[in-house]
C-alpha cells in the first residue's frame, strides 16, 4: 500500500519545473573532430585528415603493420614508439588535425 501511495504521490509532481530547468552552456570554442585519442583509422577515413596525419608522420598509415594498429590511438601507439611519436611530433600531429573541418 505504501509503494501505491508513493507512486502516484511521484506522479503527481512534474518531472522538470521550470525552476530546475537548464540549458546548455555555449562551448568557449568547438572541440578538434581528431585529436591524439582518435583512433588511427578513424583519421586516415577521412580525406582532409588522412593528409595532415600523412604530412606529419610519413609512412605510417602505409605501414606493414598498420592493420594491427590501426584501431589505437596516437596516445596509445606513443606507449609503443616513443622513439618516433615524441612530444614535439605529436603536439604537431595534434596541431594539424585540430585544424581540419
Amino acid at each position: 500500500m505504501k509503494t501505491l501511495l508513493l507512486a502516484v504521490a511521484l506522479s503527481a509532481l512534474p518531472l522538470a519545473p521550470a525552476s530546475f530547468a537548464q540549458t546548455a552552456p555555449a562551448p568557449a570554442a568547438a572541440a578538434a573532430k581528431y585529436n591524439l585519442d582518435t583512433p588511427i583509422q578513424d583519421i586516415v577515413a577521412d580525406p582532409a585528415a588522412k593528409a595532415a596525419f600523412d604530412a606529419a608522420l610519413p609512412g605510417v598509415s602505409t605501414h606493414e603493420s598498420y592493420e594491427m594498429f590501426k584501431t589505437m590511438s596516437l596516445n596509445q601507439l606513443k606507449t609503443y614508439a616513443a622513439d618516433k611519436l615524441t612530444p614535439e611530433v605529436l603536439a604537431k600531429v595534434e596541431k594539424d588535425l585540430a585544424a581540419v573541418k
